[in-house]
């Protein structure tokens, strides 16, 4: 079962940076080029330096991450990191506003031990080599983990938040505001007896990653990098139970908690192309029913409105730029008994997905496209829009996002969703707290 335990984190000192806004950053698979240097401009100890550290003329393939060794080593002696004098939990509240509607998701992070995935840990994503090569690169320079991963419990009565919210009502917050504008608010928690009864409320649950399944797995990986060292220079001994690099930061977050949004991805498509809306019917064939939903790239609006009021992962909006028709598509019988064939090599906590229904029943089945370039991922119906306008795009697909009952589902028969099947809002911000593994 999953420990969750208080830690002395790493955090940077008000006195030395002013306000906290100017140091936080994303995490670093969100920031491009331009977002990267915005955020060295914005303030020499920005953690971008740590989390993200600028390629120069002349590196090699190691130089920045060596590069951002150096900066957080002198950071910490210059005081501008410094250690919380006890262990602590870190209670952490982001406030935000998605189409109007303004939410607060709150959460704690902690220190949670290691354990390789088929436990009582679960991804739900597939990972892939290079991302974790460069996170165990910089993991083994900095010795620390610089971002938290983002996990999921179960806590249906909010009892773990409650809590925790209980025990820090009163006190100020370190606040910070990202480029987006949204807001963080963090309370380093000292109290022992909280810290106990949050481990024994937690200890039993199983966790859920939502994102940053690179940096678990890459923390996994640099665990066994140090335990095979330790047992080398020690005689065999293992690794001390309590040894930092046996845990990892982690940002929980009850699956009830209202402040718990899931964005959708939809799909802009290069390839396959159908030329009319009547032709995409005919190829949908008896596995969908299909209705006209609109005109132009302006009417993914309503269409989408539909589709969410509906919030049946088997309906689909489908956009043919020949005519400019926008369709929308609901799963028949028949279409479920096709997908079983053509996804057999899946459970059916995946098959009923809309991204699985998307990419293997429409697209690679139905229409044929086996090989397909990646589509164009948006998550915002004005994006779609902007997206069609641009005449670079043949194909589009409104699609519901996965749910986190979804998550659980498909996470417990032990499999992988699709890409892009989630998009949790907003991502975390990196440089509020980190995790020394040393």
């Amino acid at each position: 079962m999953p420990i969750v335990a208080p830690f002395r984190g790493l955090r940077y000192d008000p006195k030395h940076v002013g306000g906290l806004s100017q140091v936080i950053a994303p995490p670093y698979d969100v920031i491009d080029a331009a977002l990267q240097n915005r955020l060295y401009e914005q303030h020499p100890a920005n953690v971008i330096r740590l989390e993200l550290n600028r390629e120069e003329p002349g590196d090699d393939t190691t130089d920045k991450y060596s590069r951002a060794a150096r900066f957080f080593r002198a950071w910490r002696e210059q005081g501008v990191i410094m250690q919380e004098p006890a262990a602590a939990l870190y209670v952490y509240h982001q406030s935000f506003s998605v189409e109007g509607q303004h939410h607060v998701r709150r959460g704690v992070m902690a220190r949670v031990r290691l354990e390789r995935f088929g436990g009582s840990i679960h991804p739900h994503e597939e990972t892939m080599s290079g991302p974790k090569l460069d996170r165990l690169l910089l993991t083994r320079a900095c010795r620390a983990n610089l971002s938290q991963v983002f996990g999921l419990y179960p806590d249906p009565d909010g009892a773990v938040q409650a809590l925790l919210d209980a025990a820090v009502a009163g006190q100020p917050p370190l606040e910070a505001i990202d480029h987006l504008g949204v807001g963080s608010r963090l309370w380093p928690l000292t109290d022992e007896a909280v810290a106990t009864r949050v481990a024994g409320l937690m200890g039993g649950l199983p966790v859920f990653i939502a994102d940053g399944h690179h940096r678990y797995e890459t923390a996994c990986n640099y665990r066994d990098e140090v335990a095979a060292a330790w047992a080398e220079i020690h005689g065999g001994t293992p690794l001390p139970p309590d040894h930092p690099a046996n845990f990892v930061l982690m940002m929980l977050v009850g699956m009830s908690d209202p402040g718990l949004v899931v964005l959708p991805t939809h799909r802009l498509f290069v390839q396959p192309s159908v030329p009319d809306a009547a032709t995409l019917a005919r190829k949908l064939g008896e596995c969908f029913t299909t209705e006209p939903a609109g005109k132009g790239p302006e009417a993914a609006e309503a269409v989408w409105s539909g589709i969410e009021a509906e919030g049946d992962q088997g309906t689909l909006g489908l956009y043919t730029a020949g005519d400019r028709a926008w369709t929308t598509a609901r799963i028949t019988a028949a279409g479920r008994s096709r997908m079983d064939q053509v996804a057999a090599d899946h459970g059916a906590a995946w098959r009923g997905l809309g991204v699985s229904i998307l990419h293997r029943l429409v697209v690679g089945d139905l229409l044929g496209a086996r090989e397909i370039p990646t589509p164009g991922y948006v998550h915002l119906v004005r994006e779609v829009v902007d997206g069609l306008g641009s005449d670079k795009y043949p194909l589009a697909a409104l699609v519901m996002p996965a749910t986190v009952d979804d998550i659980r589902r498909v996470s417990e028969t032990g499999e992988r969703m699709p890409a892009k099947s989630t998009y949790f809002y907003p991502k975390l911000a990196s440089g509020l707290v980190f995790h020394a593994l040393e």
